[in-house]
């Protein structure tokens, strides 16, 4: 009570601020810095677009395998503790990638990072449907996944330049400090429940609200949500991964112009969760993500035709990707406790965090390997492009919240 007593605001916007640091080291530095680290390890370690993808592959089978885990842990260990053990393994890994010489470390110690983002990612993710009412909960998972955003802006500015000055193994020290003081961060102030502070959740309070559909079965509701977020997973990770390797080695770019741009992807995406979470609050969960899929699709075609369309054609592109890059988990972390209950919120979002790791495996491994064969990665976005199409038609069949 005397820690929420001096803050000058409810203190579930403390658990927002260290949520949005979490997500800036576990996901926007760890995941989103991999792309502008890859042109100098490819030429470094001699690293073939298949060889990449499978590192990035490694990275998403060991964030799978965490979010299988989580629920479980969470209940033992409660969000905090396991938030600040997945930002602690993140560090470790990342001190261990920067002294790798060979492909199967490299796959090895990233796939733990994987796990660790996991670990992270997931209870911060579910504090949102505790500390915050309906009413509030896009909003409050928008500005934490705001955090993704900004840094892809610090790295997209940093990491190139520390590449030119430093080498890419130093970049990877500088990220794995930044993971080690968001840990600290995070052990200070989560808390798992407002009842520990003795408060309760930030919002309107609601009797019932319609768009909570207890009497649907869980099971058939999440398979639903599941295979439309498998295509975000599968889709927007391909373009995460590559499009700055796309840039370099098909459109002429340097890494530094290709990290400005690539920042500009940050810039965009530093709103789009909260825009995005804020306005699914309004009209509905479904409306939400039938906009964001529209966007998506927008620019996985104009990434796939920009060759024949010319750079203005990338540049819209990146910023239709950047705009509704982190809409879709703000939404599924505000839509879960809606369709499922919140008693079911925790086990719910991981489930649907299985079927979005699944797809991050199979996209940027296949899209690498793709391009080895086609020597060009326009096939894989115009792909990309055809499944958030498909993913548009099988949200329309969903019921508004």
């Amino acid at each position: 009570m005397t820690l929420a007593r001096k803050i000058p605001c409810h203190y579930g916007w403390m658990i927002v601020l260290s949520g949005a640091l979490t997500l800036f080291a576990c996901l926007g530095l760890a995941r989103f810095s991999f792309g502008l680290l890859l042109p100098a390890m490819h030429q470094a370690l001699s690293l073939g677009y298949d060889q990449m993808g499978l590192i990035s592959t490694g990275n998403f089978i060991g964030y799978l395998v965490s979010v299988a885990l989580s629920p479980w842990l969470i209940r033992r260990l409660r969000p905090r503790v396991v938030i600040c053990g997945g930002l602690t393994l993140i560090f470790f890994c990342m001190l261990m990638i920067s002294r790798c010489e060979t492909l199967s470390a490299l796959i090895f110690y990233y796939g733990l990072v994987g796990a660790g983002s996991g670990f992270a990612n997931i209870p911060t993710m579910v504090l949102v449907s505790h500390w915050f009412r309906r009413n509030k909960r896009g909003l409050a998972a928008g500005l934490i996944i705001a955090g993704n955003g900004l840094a892809i802006i610090v790295a997209g500015l940093t990491v190139p330049a520390i590449n030119a000055a430093y080498g890419w193994r130093n970049s990877w020290l500088g990220l794995a400090l930044v993971s080690l003081v968001a840990a600290i961060v995070a052990w200070v102030v989560v808390r798992n429940d407002p009842a520990e502070l003795g408060l309760k959740p930030y919002g309107q309070f609601e009797k019932a609200h319609s768009a909570e559909f207890k009497a649907r079965s869980n099971t058939k509701i999440l398979l639903h949500l599941g295979v439309i977020y498998l295509i975000f997973g599968l889709t927007y990770m391909v373009y995460g991964t590559f499009i700055v390797t796309t840039m370099v080695d098909e459109y002429g770019f340097s890494e530094a112009a290709a990290g400005r741009l690539w920042s500009w992807v940050g810039l965009f995406g530093l709103f789009s969760g909260v825009l995005f979470g804020t306005l699914s609050d309004r009209i509905g969960r479904r409306n939400g993500m039938l906009l964001v899929y529209g966007m998506f699709t927008c620019a996985y075609l104009l990434a796939g035709l920009g060759g024949y369309l010319g750079a203005w054609a990338l540049w819209l592109s990146v910023i239709f990707y950047g705009s509704v890059l982190f809409a879709m988990p703000t939404i599924m972390a505000a839509a879960v406790a809606e369709y499922l209950g919140l008693e079911h919120a925790a086990s719910g979002f991981s489930t649907l965090t299985l079927f979005f790791a699944a797809g991050q495996i199979v996209g940027p491994g296949s899209a690498g390997l793709l391009a080895e064969i086609s020597k060009t990665f326009v096939p894989s976005y115009l792909i990309c492009a055809g499944l958030t199409a498909l993913a548009i038609l099988l949200t329309l069949k969903l019921k508004n919240s």
